[in-house]
């Protein structure tokens, strides 16, 4: 491939996730990255702080995220603004066959599965801090973060396996789902 052809980082990200699946990602090194991808060395390093972080796409998802939420109309409650900024995470998703073939290999290495957890918990954290300078206090943001992560990965497992679904109506019907099971029946006159 040419230097100059575009999308280098995405070529990387496919170059990395072939090689992770045909010899494993203790057997592949940087080097046999970017050459499979077409480039040096040093362009992998350009775009990624080492080879565990090619599979996360950096900070996009984090920065996607916390840009949806900051957009949203200040009058949507915590909760409501954050599922709104999620439902708005598959506009930056690589294709789900993609997604698919990485969650086998970061299911497959602990270290990825170790950056994997790492990366949602510097997500978390984000949103957070979003939801504190929105005057949300500290415990009460964390809470509302576990709930919408909860429901999050609820829904994107079912999105990375049904194509005729929108992640966004799956953020939905997870969303019900979960009203559905924590609402308490009215407490029975004794």
């Amino acid at each position: 491939m040419p230097r100059w052809e575009s999308d280098a980082q995405g070529r990387l990200e496919r170059a990395a996730l072939e090689l992770f699946e045909t010899q494993g990602f203790e057997r592949t090194s940087v080097a046999q990255i970017a050459g499979a991808a077409g480039l040096k060395e040093r362009s992998f390093y350009r775009y990624f702080p080492d080879k565990r972080e090619v599979l996360f796409a950096g900070n996009e998802l984090e920065t996607h995220l916390v840009a949806q939420f900051e957009a949203t109309d200040p009058g949507l409650t915590p909760l409501e603004a954050l599922l709104t900024a999620l439902k708005a995470a598959e506009e930056i998703f690589r294709p789900r066959e993609f997604l698919l073939r990485r969650v086998r290999v970061i299911a497959a290495n602990p270290a990825l599965a170790e950056r994997d957890l790492i990366k949602l918990a510097d997500i978390a954290d984000a949103l957070a801090r979003a939801l504190e300078r929105r005057g949300v206090e500290p415990g009460k943001a964390r809470f509302i973060i576990d709930v919408v992560l909860t429901i999050h990965r609820r829904a994107t497992s079912r999105w990375l396996t049904d194509p005729d679904a929108s992640l966004s109506q799956l953020i939905t019907q997870a969303t019900d789902e979960l009203r559905e099971v924590v609402t308490l029946p009215a407490p029975t006159a004794r």
